[in-house]
């Protein structure tokens, strides 16, 4: 159900130009004059730009282009990713904002969202640069009803997902560097982390962590950074609306979700193939017993790195270090 505030948003949008009276609004949503008000004082909070004027009523005059529940909300088109959301002007990360939220019972759906984190998170506990307003730093909470060892797909139908939405809004082709990385021009500008809690044969919950480098510069990536980083703007010349590109990721990730869950995961791998990193070449494989140069395939039927080790073999891969990378970093 939409909230009483994306409510008033929308018939003032309706009108665009137009006064509506308090009297007016107050009929149509159901609450007093006093209550419209105070949801117009929330409203300019959030960078709305509200005329209102005795005897005419109110209109808006602009709307904001700083990430908040309300902003996120309106434009959002999906049925149910990020009806309800959590919005932080700074964590120490999403992930573990979105955790204690689905230990509350948050349904499924629910997005944490934040301005910035000041302890960003990759896999394997690395950390995650994750400037103030440059970028979307994002947890989704999945309620899934799959088995718990399934859940690695859900990684690789985010980057779908996620690859999805960058072309269609962006104009750019990223690839995917198995299992987790989105490259763009060779340098990373997203990343996904999954974690859920489980029972043996039942998941309770499941976070997929979103971190995307957006309106990034030069600037904004010192050391080793600058040559393993990149961001949108750079690549397009353009800087973006954070909001509108959560839109489209969330609405292509309710898309690709509802896929996999009807279909299976048969679909989301021949889409992530598409967008594959490196298959067809040569890559460096290490594991604890030993390390050698193998074919990139690309991926199995439940998610699996297909290898072609030099005696011609196909190997199934599930854990491995992978050198992407040759000695000129391409």
């Amino acid at each position: 159900m939409e909230s009483t505030r994306t409510r008033l948003i929308k018939i003032l949008s309706a009108e665009k130009d137009a006064y509506i009276s308090g009297q007016a609004l107050s009929e149509a949503l159901d609450i007093s004059r006093n209550a419209v008000w105070k949801h117009m004082k929330e409203l300019q909070k959030d960078g709305y730009e509200i005329e209102g004027k005795p005897r005419k009523g109110y209109r808006i005059l602009s709307f904001p282009n700083k990430l908040s529940t309300n902003t996120l909300q309106w434009g959002l088109h999906t049925k149910w990713l990020g009806r309800q959301t959590i919005h932080r002007d700074s964590t120490p990360s999403t992930q573990l904002v979105a955790h204690q939220a689905a230990r509350e019972m948050a349904e499924h759906g629910t997005v944490v969202i934040a301005d910035e984190q000041t302890k960003g998170r990759g896999r394997m506990d690395r950390s995650w640069y994750s400037a103030k307003e440059k970028g979307i730093w994002m947890s989704i909470i999945l309620r899934p009803g799959i088995q718990p060892h399934l859940a690695p797909q859900l990684t690789l139908m985010s980057a779908v997902a996620l690859a999805d939405a960058l072309r269609t809004h962006t104009g750019t082709t990223p690839l995917i560097k198995w299992p987790n990385d989105l490259l763009l021009s060779g340098k990373k500008t997203a990343g996904i982390l999954t974690e859920m809690q489980a029972e043996q044969d039942q998941i309770q919950y499941v976070v997929i962590g979103i971190g995307l480098n957006v309106n990034h510069q030069e600037a904004d990536f010192s050391g080793e950074l600058s040559d393993k980083a990149t961001s949108i703007s750079l690549e397009t010349g353009k800087t973006w609306s954070v909001i509108g590109l959560v839109q489209d990721i969330l609405t292509s990730f309710e898309q690709s979700y509802e896929q996999y869950m009807e279909y299976g995961f048969p679909t989301i791998k021949e889409r992530w193939e598409e967008y594959g990193f490196k298959i067809g070449q040569e890559v460096s494989v290490r594991t604890l017993k030993e390390s050698w140069k193998a074919e990139f395939l690309g991926i199995s039927e439940d998610g699996a790195l297909l290898l072609r080790s030099p005696n011609g073999e196909t190997r199934q891969m599930y854990s491995a270090e992978i050198d992407w990378f040759d000695e000129k970093g391409q």
